[in-house]
Formats: C-alpha cells, sequence, structure tokens
C-alpha cells in the first residue's frame, strides 16, 4: 500500500507499512488480515473502556442528531455546561474551565494562562518556567519547551522559551535510594527559587508518572513537597494529568491521590473515553479572575474552532458515568498487576518493576534507549499483543475493560519474548 499519510514519531524513509485495522471491540482490535491484538496500552492511553463502547457510541450519536458543532464564543450548550460542573465537582478548587482539543493545546492554555497571570498583576518579569528532568508535554512549541530536552526537542532548540529542569526523582520496587534522590531533587529546585524565584511563573510537573519518559514514577511525598517549595516562593503549580486522569493512577485524579492541589490543571486523553480529541484545562478562581478587568489587554485571547464541541462533551459524559459506576475498578486492576510483576521479581532481565494504579512498567537491562526496543515490539506484534516499549521499557496501559486472564496472558509473553530475545 503507497499510502500518502505522514505517520506519527515515524521515520518514513524505511518504515514498514503500518497494519491496517479493520475494528475494535472491548480490549480487543481486529486487522483487515483478521488477525487479532489485544491492546495493552489503550491505542495512546486514550481507550479508557475499551473500544467501541456502546454506550458511549449511543450518546455520540444522539448529540449528533441534536447538535453536532456550535461557536463556542458567546454560545454554550448543556454537554458543556454539564461536563464543566461535572468536572470542578470532582476538582471543587479548581472552579473554572476551559476547554481546547488536545493535551498540547490544554499545557499552551495552562502555559498563557500563568503567564498572562503575572503580567495582568503587573508582575511582568515572571517569565521562565519550572518543569522535571524528562517530561514531556505535548508537541506544539510552548508543550515542547516544557518537556525535557533530546534529540526529539533537538532541532526546534532556537524556539523553545526558557525553561529550568529540575531531577525527577524516579522510584520502582524495592527501592532503597529514593528518599535520597527526592532530597537531592529538592535541594535543586530549592536553589533555583533562591537563586532567582521572583523570575518564575509556574512549574509544570506530571504528577506521579511521567508517561513518554518511560513510565517513570515518583512519589506522593515528592509532589508534596515541591508544591510547598513553589507556594513559599508565590510559584504557580500546574499538573499535566493528560495521561494520569480519569483513574490511571488508582484514584479519579492524580492530585487525589498525591494529596495536592496544583492551581492550574490540564486534562486530555481520557476525558472522552477515547472516542473523540477533547481537552479540559481548570484552574484556581483567584487565576481566573486575573482576567476579569476593564482592560481589554487582560482578556485570555485563545480558543480552537472545535472549543467544547458538543460531541466530545457527551462523549465525556457518558465516559465518567462509566467511571463512577466501577470505582473500585482502578485499585483493583494496580492488585492485578502487583501480583504479576512479583512473579517477575528476580527475573535476570527485567529491572526496575513499578506499578502506579493501572499503569505498570519494566525495563530490559539496559534502560530507554536500549536497541531491542523495535525487535520487542515486533515479537509482541507477532503474538497478538498491542505493546510498544520505549526503548527497553516495557509498559502497560490497558482498558478498564481488560479482564484478568488477558493481563496475565501478557506477563506470561512479555517474560517470554524477552528471555527468547536476550538469549538470541
Amino acid at each position: 500500500m503507497n499510502s500518502p499519510i505522514w505517520m506519527p514519531y515515524t521515520q518514513m524513509k524505511d518504515a514498514p507499512a503500518p497494519l491496517m485495522v479493520r475494528s475494535g471491540r472491548g480490549a480487543m482490535l481486529e486487522l483487515e488480515d483478521g488477525r487479532q491484538l489485544l491492546d495493552c496500552i489503550s491505542s495512546w492511553w486514550v481507550t479508557l473502556h475499551g473500544h467501541a463502547q456502546p454506550e458511549i457510541a449511543a450518546a455520540i450519536a444522539a448529540q449528533a442528531g441534536q447538535l453536532e458543532q456550535v461557536i463556542a464564543a458567546g454560545f454554550t450548550h448543556q454537554p458543556a455546561e454539564k461536563l464543566a460542573c461535572r468536572l470542578t465537582v470532582r476538582l471543587p478548587f479548581l472552579p473554572r474551565v476551559f476547554y481546547s482539543d488536545n493535551g498540547s493545546t490544554a499545557v499552551e492554555v495552562a502555559l498563557k494562562m500563568a503567564f498572562q497571570y503575572w503580567r495582568n498583576q503587573g508582575a511582568g518579569g515572571r517569565r521562565r518556567f519550572l518543569s522535571l528532568e524528562g517530561a514531556y508535554h505535548g508537541d506544539t512549541l510552548g508543550a515542547m519547551s516544557l518537556s525535557g530536552r533530546s534529540f526529539f526537542t533537538a532541532p526546534f532548540a532556537e524556539l523553545l522559551l526558557p525553561v529550568d529542569f529540575v531531577p525527577f526523582p524516579q522510584t520502582w520496587l524495592g527501592d532503597e535510594g529514593v528518599e535520597e534522590r527526592e532530597a537531592q531533587a529538592l535541594e535543586y529546585l530549592k536553589r533555583l527559587l533562591d537563586r532567582s524565584g521572583e523570575e518564575y511563573a509556574a512549574m509544570i510537573l506530571e504528577p506521579l508518572v511521567q508517561g513518554a519518559a518511560g513510565m517513570r514514577m515518583c512519589r506522593p511525598s515528592f509532589l508534596r513537597a515541591a508544591g510547598e517549595l513553589l507556594r513559599r516562593y508565590g510559584v504557580l503549580v500546574i499538573y499535566d494529568e493528560v495521561l494520569t486522569g480519569f483513574g490511571r493512577t488508582g484514584e479519579f485524579f492524580a492530585c487525589q491521590k498525591a494529596g495536592t492541589q496544583p492551581d492550574i490543571l490540564c486534562l486530555a486523553k481520557g476525558l472522552s473515553g477515547g472516542f473523540l480529541p477533547l481537552a479540559a484545562t481548570l484552574c484556581r478562581e483567584e487565576v481566573y479572575q486575573a482576567f476579569c478587568s476593564d482592560d481589554p489587554r487582560h482578556t485570555l485571547y485563545h480558543g480552537h474552532s472545535y472549543t467544547a464541541n458538543p460531541l466530545g462533551c457527551a462523549a465525556a459524559l457518558a465516559s465518567l458515568e462509566l467511571l463512577e459506576k466501577q470505582p473500585h475498578r482502578f485499585a483493583e486492576m494496580e492488585g492485578w498487576h502487583l501480583e504479576e510483576l512479583g512473579r517477575l521479581a528476580g527475573h535476570p532481565h527485567l529491572s526496575r518493576l513499578r506499578v502506579c494504579g493501572t499503569i505498570a512498567a519494566l525495563e530490559v537491562k539496559g534502560g530507554y534507549l536500549h536497541e531491542l526496543g523495535p525487535r520487542l515490539r515486533q515479537r509482541f506484534l507477532e503474538r497478538g499483543f498491542l505493546l510498544r516499549p520505549l526503548g527497553g521499557v516495557i509498559y502497560l496501559v490497558p482498558p478498564y475493560c481488560l479482564e484478568r486472564a488477558q493481563l496475565e496472558a501478557v506477563y506470561r509473553g512479555i517474560a517470554e519474548v524477552v528471555d527468547a530475545e536476550i538469549s538470541s
């Protein structure tokens, strides 16, 4: 097939032909050639309830027959209003909701909110941002600026905003050195704030789990301590919960599991249950009020053609209904992961086993840039598993409909494939 499609994150010169998907149902994908794949990563972490979930599909169809789209400037509609209310009930300290259409734009909105918040108050000197090493916040220029420097960002270095990066104190099961790494990271943050705290507008963090960095995990204690430091110096706290929202970390939101309250919070991916592009950026009333002014220059001049799209909002409301019917599912899946990882403890080729809610990861010795990554992915596909290792990091972010027996089969397959590849 000679497709005109330019694939994401793909060197098209020598890329293998993409797999053609015919349909999906639950945790399974069916290819055009009839093969079945178990989707172990929720198709880039978005498909919360599985593919073609009938209640969400029905909600979209019903909404499409009533109102498919309307300009969001000067107009609103019931799905957008209801969804905003549902989100702010869950996050009562963040009572304002700004809609957009994907994780990168949700972060762009947060970035602009934080920057203009200070400018509107006459503190235009706060122009810099803080982030964590290894972070990933999106591929638009502002979001890329907040992401860890790597070969992904290198071609655009001259376009990126000034950002200082704090070490990320990652941890894993059986880790005995995490307290020292946390102390070092917090000390580094404090030195930056002592030196130029009045220059920072905000710090952005992926709470508990850094996704694209290789599902690196940190403890709630680090987030709490970092938040206290930032507030002491008047720096806003932004949480990027594009991955971690809607049960992924074992609680509805990672900030709840961590016992923290950011000033601004970004949501996307699972917001619509994986059906349609939809995002939201929530903020404190204090942030919102800094934009309410007689001065038109204090307006947040930002928007998208599909802001608060009715179909996406209807999908999100249906997804929330499903999540609220199974509040214990997140913790249950964490228990399954822990049991399976326990069986792999001591495996000669695997290290840094870790889990946070429904997310689990383990590393082929050699880590993120291990050359086995592409070969492992192909071997998993041959066994009927959609797993997409991040280099040598094998991770699972399964849909919540995944059954226990299916998860057991995935872990058996991981051990067998790794053993076969290492010994070959």
